[in-house]
């Protein structure tokens, strides 16, 4: 025999008394969950070319990274040497290939000893090198003040508390400076 179907007030009573099962965890973010992975790929493998890019004219000294750029790094079966992918315009592969042993030996000091055991040059265009940022120049100090004008700049500012004092000071010689050079 079939069983009726409960009436709506029967049925939001059972609903109401059933227990739901709790919502299901998000998942672990993907920086967190890879992080381990990646420390030790990393530790297996090493640092890649990227790590010479930043810093290759450092490394090579600035005659050789305005013709080379390191473009691979591809590391050696069983713990050995790896082999370093250098592209060269092609005029300047030569003087590349005569600094070879010079090149391996500044690299091996970056990467770490016997981390690149040779060097394959790939002739074609590179970019330009980025042009260092330029520290902004230091303001020179301001020329000294008269006797008149160190006198009043003191007591226009001699009612200050000690520590705003000496920066009232400096401000008001900076400004006084650049007056007396305008006229």
């Amino acid at each position: 025999m079939r069983r009726p179907l409960p009436t709506e007030r029967e049925a939001l009573e059972i609903l109401a008394a059933r227990r739901t099962r709790p919502a299901p965890r998000p998942a672990p973010r993907v920086g967190r969950a890879l992080t381990g992975l990646i420390k030790e790929l990393d530790g297996r493998f090493g640092q890649g070319s990227g790590a010479l890019e930043s810093r290759w004219v450092e490394i090579v000294g600035e005659q050789l990274a305005r013709v080379s750029r390191p473009q691979k790094l591809t590391k050696g079966r069983g713990g050995s040497g790896g082999v370093l992918e250098l592209r060269v315009p092609g005029p300047a592969a030569l003087l590349v290939q005569h600094q070879a042993a010079e090149i391996l030996q500044r690299v091996n000091l970056f990467l770490g000893e016997g981390a690149v055991e040779r060097l394959r040059i790939a002739q074609g265009p590179i970019k330009p090198l980025a042009a260092a940022a330029k520290p902004a120049p230091r303001p020179s100090r301001p020329p000294p003040l008269s006797a008149a004008d160190e006198a009043a700049l003191r007591a226009e500012v001699a009612g200050a508390p000690p520590g705003l004092k000496d920066a009232l000071e400096a401000l008001g010689r900076a400004v006084r400076s650049r007056e007396t050079g305008r006229r």
